[in-house]
């Protein structure tokens, strides 16, 4: 395996040997930002810092990469050779893993020669891109679950597992069911039975006393045959195992149906029962939209697991909202000493200049002004630099530093931005000096 420098797209390559050959290597700032809310939602939760500047800082060509490239294209070869010494040597300056940030604003900053920054694009859009996308899944999920805990337990259909894992205990989910990804970022596990599981034995109640026997504290799946046949079969099965090997029911599991119907069952028939303390858990392709639904009818549910919509960030069909990716971009906004680079095309305009992102009170609005502007009162900058001259300043704040932010942060975020649904538009200001910048860089290029 080589180095991270093939970690991106041909035109890269193709963009930094026009680049050599016209001897540009000037200074370059990009500024990495969503151009809207995934999900239909009202802000973003940041993560992926971490893995972007592991990225970046391990970015290099080795001697079969230089190979490899010579083979693809007639690079010249004194082109070949200078990848061969190239390092990342620039600043990267970004928002903390969890938190609370709105469209259009830098998530991430890189000034760097142009050929690095240039090269560097790919790799870290895909870092932050799928990692804030799940991210902020999963905080819209546990705010839709009202303080009730979320499981992830999406490894069969995740993109990729650990990502999603690590990202959804930053968004606020309290377990996961993927074992080797909990043991990895020291997150609890959890997990109940599968259907298999039961469908192995030849009756539901044999399998339901091998769980009791087998497990100290085990919780059941009720939806295989009849939910409440399977329930009256727990509660036999439950007495007996107490009773005989002082094993405990603590959970029983619905995943299918009318979860809340099924719920209010299967409460009254626990309770009456004297088993108050088993909990019920609701998963069933499951997300922040059918969760707040489902929670509208009140039902007596304990906790939640979600699988697929978590772990690929989906959106929803049925609702019209879309999913699956963030729409992040990696844009040139200043080259050299002087030069405001700047794009105009619709929605997809870019805004010139080395920025600072500034959140003024607790979420009243943020600005965006150029580097060399005063604060604004009661204001605290949200970019923080964290690697200078390729070095990187301090140790980043561990995953669950950035899951105790995120919490921190949505819980100050007014709830008006945080509906799921229809959510308030957050207001994001650009200072006057920004935008003068703007207006005389679209004069420059005959765009006013």
């Amino acid at each position: 395996m080589g180095a991270a420098g093939l970690t991106l797209d041909l035109y890269h390559i193709d963009s930094a040997y026009v680049a050599w050959r016209a001897g540009l290597n000037a200074a370059a700032t990009f500024d990495l930002y969503a151009r809207s809310h995934p999900f239909g939602g009202g802000y973003l939760l940041t993560a992926g810092l971490e893995p972007a500047v592991g990225f970046a800082l391990s970015f290099g060509y080795d001697d079969d990469d230089i190979g490899w490239l010579a083979g693809i294209k007639d690079y010249a070869a004194d082109f070949l050779a200078s990848l061969r010494g190239i390092r990342f040597n620039g600043e990267i300056a970004a928002m903390p893993e969890g938190t609370v940030a709105f469209a259009g604003e830098p998530l991430l900053r890189v000034t760097a020669p142009l050929r690095e920054a240039l090269l560097l694009e790919s790799g870290m859009l895909h870092e932050v891109n799928l990692s804030t996308l799940i991210a902020t899944k999963a905080a819209r999920v546990v705010g839709a679950a009202r303080g009730k805990p979320v499981a992830e337990f999406g490894l069969r259909r995740a993109h990729e597992p650990y990502t999603a894992v690590r990202s959804a205990w930053i968004g606020g989910c309290a377990s996961t069911s993927f074992l080797d990804a909990a043991r990895r970022y020291a997150i609890p596990a959890t997990g109940t039975i599968p259907h298999a599981l039961v469908q192995a034995f030849p009756t539901e109640e044999d399998a339901f006393r091998a769980v009791a026997e087998t497990l100290p504290e085990f919780t059941l799946l009720l939806d295989t045959y009849d939910v409440e046949r399977a329930l009256h079969t727990a509660v036999a099965v439950a007495r007996d195992a107490e009773q005989r090997h002082g094993h405990r029911l603590t959970a029983v599991r619905l995943d299918s149906g009318d979860l809340a119907a099924q719920a209010r069952m299967c409460r009254r028939v626990l309770d009456d029962a004297g088993l108050a303390g088993v909990r019920i858990l609701a998963s069933g392709d499951l997300d922040e939209f059918r969760i707040h639904e489902l929670l509208e009818q009140d039902p007596p549910i304990d906790a939640f697991g979600v699988g697929t919509a978590m772990a690929v960030g989906a959106g929803s069909a049925a609702l019209g909202v879309d999913g699956g990716s963030l729409a992040s971009v990696y844009k040139l906004v200043w080259y050299g000493d002087e030069r405001a680079a700047i794009k105009k095309a619709g929605e997809k305009s870019t805004w010139p200049g080395r920025k600072r992102v500034w959140r003024v009170g607790s979420f009243e609005h943020d600005v965006l002004a150029l580097e060399d502007e005063p604060a604004p009162d009661g204001a605290r900058e949200l970019l923080e630099v964290v690697v200078t001259e390729g070095t990187l300043l301090d140790e980043l704040p561990t995953h669950h530093e950035a899951r105790a932010l995120a919490a921190e942060q949505l819980d100050r975020l007014p709830e008006r931005y945080r509906r799921p649904i229809d959510p308030d538009p957050y207001p994001v200001e650009r200072s006057r000096q920004l935008r003068a910048l703007r207006d005389a860089a679209l004069v420059e290029h005959g765009l006013d």
